[in-house]
């Protein structure tokens, strides 16, 4: 492990805690006492290679929506054809692949209804086509871009638990050929322009859909984040790729799909503005079907992961964006306006264009345990003509190249970010970087301590007086993730007995304030080497509190853990299962995992899926 420059101590941070919570009393804010003595008692779950859902005996797992359920939209909802036949036109009404980011929005106020919101990150080929792979064409493509996106399903609590609402009027699949706006500073931009679009205003689509956010005013907010595997080219065109292009990945011949053979618009050697039309956060409004989303360029154009919404002390909204990717960084965006109340259609209305007009920012992290928000606004700091920004447009366009001239710390994959709901703390997952410290690479620093950083970690930080406008903060190192058991990992953990994870993702504050922290470990390092005693992906509960961290619930053989959410009554939690059996064996490609539909070995195609956990007893869930 490299050394690692004093930081703040944790008798610090909590100091700078407790004044923001003695802050946020002034606002009215709720206080939390003592931790509940009955919270994270819950019985054990031991790390497990089990291929299903591993819970505390106390409570309950059921499957909902996996890929390929029908959406709800009425009058078009094929079933899912275990041999993959459906068509193309029958994946855009139903259920995506890879599910991820979500939320539950309630309809009303007795907590029984409500619509389920949730991001599709990405397509396995393999799985999605009866042949697989073996040979692209059109339809297939077109089937690959209905299986990313966002569903809205309706769902209601019934005596066998909750159920979707089927046909239901708000259901929606929202995909890779939906047409959408583009909408603040960077809309109509030279960079943005097409020979489809040439206002540079209109653009078909959203896919690569990881994290997510939520509005004050009760929008949904999806990220659009590893998009650019989906542009290709001739690979004998790569050498014509600028800068920026290469600084987001969009290069010819690194494509993961073929997309760019059946569709000019996603071939960089012809149309390479088609790339900048993606990377962005979409806002979509889940109550009306008949909305056309938008993309709001003023938040700045990255490999977004996050849209973590929270009010300043004076009404308007900060938006904390991470850029998941090794060596990028920590963006926050504070609105020029303030939040008009409510969550109704009119405030909806009224708050409609709050997200295109305001300051974007990158996190500085210095060794002494303070930071420092750097603008990111043209003709300051270096962001003028001379530095290759001729205007504001692109100094959105391309955040990343604006972060690096500012000064913005390169960070080991910051992914989700979640706001502590009662003292305003902020926590980032830090998933990991093997490449840190390597040769030509940067080297370990105060917030990035450790090179190679196999485990990742979750970092977090206190706003200077409890305001999420203000310029300057305090961090610390919530956790050191790893097995603490093996010399060398670097592992540290707020509790000696605090449960061993790896790879931290999703995180999901509940309205108590516990912290649920979900992880991302790779398929082909899942059981092996010095993750052999971690299991597979999983889902932990913490109390920042009192550094007590314990595992809740364990995936299936080769999936993600992601998407958690609790509903306000804190009695059901929905959690996504992501790409179960994503490792296949070496010699004979034989899936992993048969979830949720078989057995192994694999006797059906595994699918992505919405679990649905409670206590058998109707009781508080984390306790």
């Amino acid at each position: 492990m490299a050394s690692e420059a004093p930081t703040l101590d944790r008798r610090g941070f909590l100091q700078a805690s407790v004044a923001a919570t003695v802050a946020l009393m002034g606002m009215g804010c709720a206080v939390p006492g003592r931790p509940d003595p009955a919270l994270l008692d819950f019985g054990t779950v031991p790390p497990t290679l089990h291929d299903g859902i591993t819970l505390p005996p106390e409570y309950r797992a059921q499957v909902l929506y996996p890929w390929g359920t029908p959406t709800g939209i009425a009058g078009a909802m094929p079933a899912f054809a275990p041999d993959a036949g459906n068509s193309a036109a029958d994946q855009a009404v139903q259920a995506g692949m890879h599910h991820d980011g979500m939320h539950f929005f309630p309809l009303g106020s007795d907590g029984a209804r409500g619509l389920l919101v949730m991001n599709h990150e990405y397509t396995d080929e393999r799985l999605l086509h009866t042949d697989g792979v073996e040979r692209w064409t059109a339809e297939k493509m077109r089937k690959s871009l209905h299986a990313m996106g966002v569903s809205v399903i309706e769902i209601e609590y019934t005596a066998d638990g909750w159920r979707q609402v089927l046909p239901s009027p708000f259901a929606r699949r929202i995909h890779g050929a939906t047409p959408m706006r583009i909408a603040g500073p960077a809309a109509g931009s030279p960079w943005l322009r097409t020979a489809a679009d040439p206002t540079g205003t209109q653009v078909l689509g959203t896919f690569a859909n990881c994290a997510m956010g939520v509005t004050p005013w009760g929008t949904y907010l999806t990220c659009e984040e590893n998009f650019h595997g989906y542009f290709g080219g001739p690979a004998d065109t790569a050498a014509r790729m600028t800068p920026a292009q290469r600084r987001y990945g969009t290069v010819p011949g690194a494509q993961w799909v073929e997309y760019w053979r059946f569709d000019e618009r996603f071939d960089l050697s012809k149309q390479p503005n088609e790339a900048h039309r993606f990377g962005w956060v979409v806002e979509i409004d889940p109550f009306d079907p008949g909305s056309t989303p938008v993309k709001r360029t003023a938040l700045g154009r990255k490999r977004q992961e996050s849209a973590t919404c929270t009010l300043t002390k004076d009404g308007r909204v900060a938006v904390y964006m991470g850029d998941d990717a090794a060596f990028e960084s920590i963006y926050k965006f504070v609105s020029r306006e303030k939040v008009r109340p409510g969550q109704d259609a009119a405030a909806r209305a009224a708050n409609r264009t709050l997200l295109d007009d305001g300051t974007l920012h990158v996190a500085r992290f210095d060794a002494n345990g303070r930071g420092r928000w750097l603008e990111l606004v043209h003709g300051r700091g270096g962001l003028d003509a001379a530095r290759g920004f001729a205007g504001p447009d692109e100094v959105l366009l391309h955040a990343r190249l604006a972060a690096d001239v500012v000064g913005g710390t390169k960070m080991d994959r910051p992914e989700w970010i979640a706001v502590h709901p009662h003292t305003g703390e902020v926590y980032v997952t830090l998933t990991n970087n093997s490449q840190r410290g390597t040769t030509g690479k940067p080297a370990a620093d105060a917030a990035n301590p450790r090179g190679p950083n196999l485990f990742g970690g979750i970092l977090r930080w206190h706003e200077d007086g409890g305001d999420a406008a203000s310029i300057g903060f305090a961090w610390d190192h919530f956790v050191q993730a790893g097995d603490p058991a093996l010399p060398g990992t670097g592992a540290r953990y707020p509790q000696a007995d605090d449960d061993a994870f790896g790879s931290p993702d999703g995180l999901h504050f509940d309205s108590s304030g516990l912290l649920w922290i979900q992880t991302d470990m790779s398929g082909q390092a899942i059981g092996t080497g010095a993750h052999a005693a971690l299991g597979n992906n999983q889902l932990l509960c913490a109390d920042p509190a009192s550094g007590r961290i314990r595992r809740f619930l364990v995936g299936p053989n080769g999936c993600e853990i992601t998407g958690c959410v609790v509903t306000p009554d804190r009695r059901t939690l929905f959690v996504n299962v992501q790409h179960p059996g994503e490792r296949r064996d070496d010699g004979t490609g034989a899936l992993n995992s048969a979830w949720p539909d078989g057995t192994l070995p694999a006797s059906t195609r595994p699918r992505s899926a919405t679990v649905v956990v409670q206590r058998r007893d109707g009781g508080i869930v984390g306790t």
